[in-house]
């Protein structure tokens, strides 16, 4: 075991709770969504994700469409949400710039430690005026770790690697965010760079190419590939991290079907779709810092540790709606919490029924940047974004609550739902663009005059 590996080993040992995260990246080009997404996810396997992170490109991204996806969840989003909401998962926030998408989806148990939401985007394409290459990039508090995904499509053809590398240091250079503590992309604990950045296979020829793939010798194509190349020469691209290439290059595919591109142009394959991360460097000591500062790190590290594991790194063949096949990570994140209580503790008061009047209380648990723009929202179990509510009531206009100072707030009758069933409650921070507090699943009964008519209506005559 090497010494990196003992390090590793030792680090896992204090750590609290091990989450697990799955990636995609897909060039979708310009393709509606299959109807079956659940071999893409890999819904049933064991054990259950915690995270999902979906980054899509060259999603339609006509001028009439996209401004419709404005307005609307875009068909790929719609697809995604269906298949996920009745296992569990919230989509938590997206991102979209032409045909760049960037979805995360989370299990409703966690929804209250995912903080600090902001999403940003950066357009490379056209002379930067046009966001048909580029990045889009979503940043959050992971149980007070700070992680960022960032899903890129950067410029095509084989003689454009140094482009591509230029592009991907300037996406890492401009984007910001109105974050004290991690305003930049590589200031967060954890980084996850993925997308369509096209870099290509130098020098071989095709028929050298194909048969390698065929015969399974895809580690003679590695030292030709373009980003492992481009790694040896630029420090940045060096902090990354990619597991290793053993399956079939992603691009590029006749449509519906495993053969390579048939055209007049044939394209020669290429590991075009990737997924890379990074862990935040440690701070070297200073001259001044004494022994017992010169052990420790940046951002708590050795007190609240991060370890990430890549657990898979592969294709999926069997979608073939686009010319290029979906790339799937799979990691583990084993984390010690910052915190592990809700800012918000929510629960709902008596019998909940379109009868009467209901009541929630709501007590603000720790100090948070609270507005009196903030809402409650009822919610049925299943729910798919925060914005999925049956109903909401804003928290109390005048002062904002003290800490463990209950509040009780009524929601009007006319707005409870008809026909019962579980719902929860959820408390939505507008500052911190997250649901920070969850209620259990309660019961909404069905008023008596309406169990009344639904057995009337339910006896044959």
């Amino acid at each position: 075991m090497s010494s990196d590996d003992e390090a590793n080993e030792e680090v896992s040992r204090t750590l609290d709770e091990a989450f697990q995260l799955h990636m995609v990246t897909w060039n979708v080009a310009t393709a509606e969504p299959p109807e079956d997404v659940i071999s893409l996810l890999q819904l049933d396997v064991q054990p259950p994700t915690d995270l999902y992170v979906i980054g899509l490109q060259e999603v339609n991204a006509a001028p009439v469409r996209f401004f419709s996806d404005l307005l609307v969840e875009d068909s790929w989003s719609h697809v995604f949400m269906n298949t996920l909401a009745p296992r569990g998962f919230v989509k938590v926030t997206s991102i979209r710039m032409q045909g760049l998408l960037l979805l995360l989806f989370a299990k409703q148990i966690h929804l209250p430690y995912i903080r600090n939401i902001q999403t940003t985007y950066t357009r490379t394409g056209i002379f930067g005026y046009w966001g048909n290459k580029g990045g889009v990039s979503v940043r959050f508090s992971f149980y007070g770790h700070m992680v960022c995904f960032l899903n890129c499509h950067l410029a095509a053809h084989m003689n454009y690697a140094l482009q591509r590398v230029d592009e991907f240091e300037y996406i890492l250079e401009t984007q910001d965010f109105d974050i004290s503590d991690t305003p930049h992309v590589l200031d967060h604990k954890v980084v996850f760079c993925f997308g369509d950045l096209n870099f290509r296979i130098a020098d071989h020829g095709l028929h050298f190419l194909r048969s390698s793939i065929n015969s399974g010798r895809l580690n003679l194509l590695w030292n030709k590939d373009q980003l492992i190349m481009m790694k040896k020469n630029e420090p940045f691209l060096q902090e990354f991290e990619e597991g290793s290439l053993n399956f079939k290059p992603t691009y590029k595919f006749d449509r519906n079907s495993d053969t390579y591109d048939t055209s007049g142009k044939k394209r020669k394959p290429a590991w075009t779709d990737r997924i890379l991360w990074r862990i935040k460097p440690k701070a070297p000591p200073s001259e001044d810092d004494d022994e017992k500062a010169s052990t420790s790190s940046d951002d708590g590290l050795d007190e609240y540790p991060l370890l990430v594991t890549q657990d898979k790194y592969t294709s999926d063949m069997s979608y073939g709606v686009s010319d290029h096949k979906p790339v799937i990570a799979t990691f583990s994140l084993e984390l010690r919490k910052f915190f592990d209580t809700a800012l918000v503790h929510i629960s709902p008061e008596g019998v909940w029924s379109a009868d009467q009047n209901a009541l929630l209380n709501y007590t603000i648990q720790e100090d948070f940047m609270s507005s009196t723009w903030d809402w409650i929202g009822l919610y049925k179990v299943g729910f798919k974004s925060a914005s999925d509510y049956e109903t909401f009531v804003w928290v109390r206009e005048a002062e904002l609550p003290e800490i463990n100072e209950v509040i009780q707030i009524s929601m009007d009758k006319d707005e409870i739902p008809l026909l019962g069933g579980q719902y929860l409650l959820g408390y939505y921070s507008t500052n911190m663009q997250s649901i920070v507090g969850l209620s259990a699943d309660f019961q909404v009964s069905v008023p008596l005059k309406h169990q009344l008519l639904y057995f009337i209506l339910s006896v044959p005559f």
